[in-house]
């Protein structure tokens, strides 16, 4: 029996607890309305109806179920309302009902959501293995094995104990009974549902608990299912439970302008209405009042409210298309405030949810939001994953194939499976997972061939490529985002287009660092799984950061004025040998000729020469900024070609991303080029960004375009370029 069952839904406050909410304006159903449970309660005690007709305590149920599937078969419901009756009879709620209203109730609420029969089946049944003496061989004898795995998954839940000590691994074990069918999450939903609209004989400790966990856990997961319609009243009942004055305050609120005489969202709705209906759009228009939470949340951001603050106005067209011809004429009839627009058609949110959001400004200032959608999208904004059907129908497009099609999966759901698959333990996965779905916000990045990823806000291109590749990321070098380069930390916004750059080498590892930038469970999983199962590397990984920070501050070191011309971190000009005279020609005859450290040419550059003291020729590149420097000067030119031999010295730059084994990879491509390094300098990273610079020596300047190719084929190096001309000559 469910622990938070309690007593039933009644007007007024809770007994020692806080008032109920209540609803802004008309209800939500106001066609029918909510179930008395204290009537379906004396009709359970009178027991189950003839085998030939439904059971009165059902009718509910079957009206709302008739409503979104005409030709539903009823019989397993009257079978499964039968066995359930049965069941319980003489197990009463903490109220003094009998507890068949419980599983009616919940039943109710998936009816009018638009679950299929066998969820409904399922629901009615849905404590009678764990409270009763059914069994799952009877469910699965009775009703087939398809409710029998659904009542099964149930009853894995209500054994969850949500207690801090056991919270990671239990909720591991929810998510994967839940996982293989959302219809169980779906079920255990309005089964907190209820049982929150019946906290009211709960201890106040009691209910603060039970009111946090479905804070914490359960609104969260409703609102990746997509599930609206029971997130938005999860919502306002824990509101009341966790925060009762702002609550009572909301309330008060909510009522006094519901007492105004004049009512702006209804005569927006009226010009909307006159609109459309001259631009010959079929559409019905109505008034969505927001829930105590929207309310709240309105009040704290835009301070004292306004009328249109309190509801917002829902135009329901019957195709896509429509959506946009609604937008275009009220753009052009009335006032759009741009800003306010967004597209939830063309870029689906992460949880199935699509709408046009816009609004509209009125003359005395008041803004009211108007969101339009067709009645498809409506049905799956409020009601999610619930309306898609059974996912174990066969594909519309190949009845025979056989294969399970399962719409009731969106991205987040199959992303929390393969992260709870590959999470190394219980605490990790919980911890990442609780910090997605803290996340208040998804935005939408794209690739460069028009697909789309969509990530929390304030993720980074390490998410992206982990939302992409999979543990392949582990692969990924850099990244751009909209066509300039960029790390992997860098934190992306709704809208970038993201390429991501991605090495050849099947043995890729990624880097600890990554960790400080993943945001996304995925990522953090996928890194955390692989460091886990390579100690050694990761260990090396930890030696190669320590000796990386003691470079760095060895290279942040003040340095003697003079260099070892054969050590790492030396500056260029101040460690460039002075090579043989036959590399250049001077018209100055007998003079010493020494190629100048500030722009180290190269045989072909277009060369000049400039006396120094000691009667020697310094060669520089005539673009040097030192050559216009000395010419301003009045310093005279000295003629200097290049000479036969072909050997030189050359500096480059190497610009890339941080990775570990870089430098090493770096070298040993330059030595497979015959290249022999003079010097080297390893500027300490920014922003998982480094430079380094070499001065080289090679045996022939024709090596040079090979060289250069060559470090630019290093996974992780972007760019590979001549060092550019200094401004201190030579």
């Amino acid at each position: 029996m469910s622990a938070e069952a309690t007593n039933s839904v009644t007007p007024g406050p809770m007994p020692g607890a806080v008032s109920a909410p209540v609803t802004p304006t008309a209800p939500r159903r106001k066609a029918r309305p909510r179930i008395d449970l204290r009537r379906l309660g004396r009709a359970a005690l009178l027991g189950p109806a003839a085998r030939d007709r439904l059971p009165d305590a059902i009718s509910h149920v079957v009206e709302a179920h008739r409503a979104h599937h005409p030709e539903a078969d009823l019989e397993p419901l009257r079978h499964a309302y039968v066995l359930a009756e049965s069941s319980h009879r003489g197990q009463m709620r903490k109220s003094g009902e009998p507890y068949i209203t419980h599983p009616l109730a919940v039943t109710l609420i998936l009816a009018e959501l638009g679950a299929e029969t066998t969820t409904l089946t399922a629901s009615l049944l849905h404590d009678t293995v764990e409270d009763t003496d059914v069994t799952l061989d009877q469910v699965r004898d009775q009703f087939g094995e398809e409710v029998r795995y659904l009542v099964d998954g149930v009853t894995k839940l209500e054994k969850v104990d949500y207690g801090a000590a056991a919270e990671s691994e239990t909720f591991r074990k929810m998510l994967v009974a839940t996982g293989n069918d959302v219809r169980v999450m779906s079920i255990k939903l309005a089964d907190r549902l209820h049982n929150m609209r019946t906290l009211g004989v709960m201890r106040p400790e009691k209910q603060e608990r039970i009111a946090k966990v479905t804070r914490d856990v359960l609104i969260p997961l409703a609102e990746r299912l997509g599930v609206q319609a029971l997130k938005t009243e999860l919502e306002d009942l824990v509101f009341a439970i966790l925060h009762p004055e702002e609550y009572a305050h909301t309330r008060e609120l909510i009522v006094r302008n519901a007492a105004r005489a004049d009512d702006p969202l209804a005569e927006v709705a009226d010009e909307v209405r006159t609109v459309l209906r001259e631009a010959g759009i079929p559409a019905e228009v109505l008034i969505r009042p927001r829930h105590f939470v929207s309310v709240h949340r309105v009040s704290r951001k835009r301070g004292r409210l306004r009328g249109s603050d309190f509801g917002r106005l829902l135009v329901l067209v019957n195709e896509d298309a429509d959506c946009y011809g609604v937008l275009g004429e009220l753009h052009t009839c009335m006032t759009p405030v741009v800003s306010e627009f967004k597209d939830f058609i063309a870029v689906p949110k992460f949880n199935l949810y699509q709408s046009l959001h816009t609004a509209v400004a009125r003359e005395n200032g008041q803004v009211v939001e108007v969101l339009i959608r067709t009645h498809q999208m409506h049905k799956v904004a409020e009601a999610g994953v619930v309306a898609l059907g059974n996912p174990y129908a066969p594909a519309p497009e190949d009845p025979a194939d056989g294969e399970r099609v399962d719409p009731t999966r969106p991205g987040w759901l199959s992303r929390l499976l393969d992260w709870q698959e590959a999470a190394s333990d219980p605490d990790h996965f919980w911890s990442t997972l609780r910090e997605d779905l803290a996340q208040d916000r998804e935005i939408t990045v794209f690739r460069p061939d028009g697909g789309t990823i969509g990530l929390p806000e304030g993720a980074t291109c390490v998410d992206a490529a982990y939302a992409q590749y999979g543990e392949d990321a582990h692969a990924c070098i850099g990244a751009r985002v909209n066509g300039r380069l960029a790390t992997l930390s860098t934190v992306l916004k709704d809208g970038d287009t993201v390429q991501l750059l991605m090495g050849q080498d099947p043995a890729s590892e990624p880097s600890r660092e990554w960790l400080e930038h993943a945001h996304t469970p995925g990522a953090r999983i996928a890194i955390q799984r692989w460091l886990t199962a390579h100690p050694a590397q990761a260990e090396a990984q930890r030696t190669e950061a320590r000796q990386d920070r003691q470079a760095e501050e060895r290279a942040a070191a003040p340095r003697p004025a003079t260099g070892d011309a054969s050590g790492t971190g030396a500056a260029p000009e101040q460690t460039s040998a002075r090579p043989a005279t036959g590399h250049v020609l001077a018209d100055l005859t007998d003079a010493t000729v020494r190629l100048a450290g500030c722009c180290t040419p190269v045989p072909r550059d277009e060369i000049t020469g400039f006396s120094v003291r000691g009667g020697a020729v310094t060669v520089h590149r005539v673009e040097c900024a030192a050559v216009a420097r000395m010419k301003d000067a009045g310093r005279p030119e000295v003629g200097v070609r290049w000479g036969d031999t072909t050997e030189c010295r050359v500096t480059l730059v190497a610009e890339s991303f941080v990775r570990p084994h870089l430098l090493a990879d770096l070298t040993e491509a330059m030595a497979l080029e015959g290249a022999e390094i003079v010097s080297a300098t390893v500027e300490p990273p920014t922003q998982q960004q480094v430079r380094h610079t070499y001065t080289v020596q090679l045996p022939d300047a024709a090596h040079l375009p090979a060289l250069m190719r060559a470090m630019r084929n290093v996974a992780g190096v972007y760019d590979v370029s001549r060092a550019q001309p200094q401004t201190q000559g030579g």
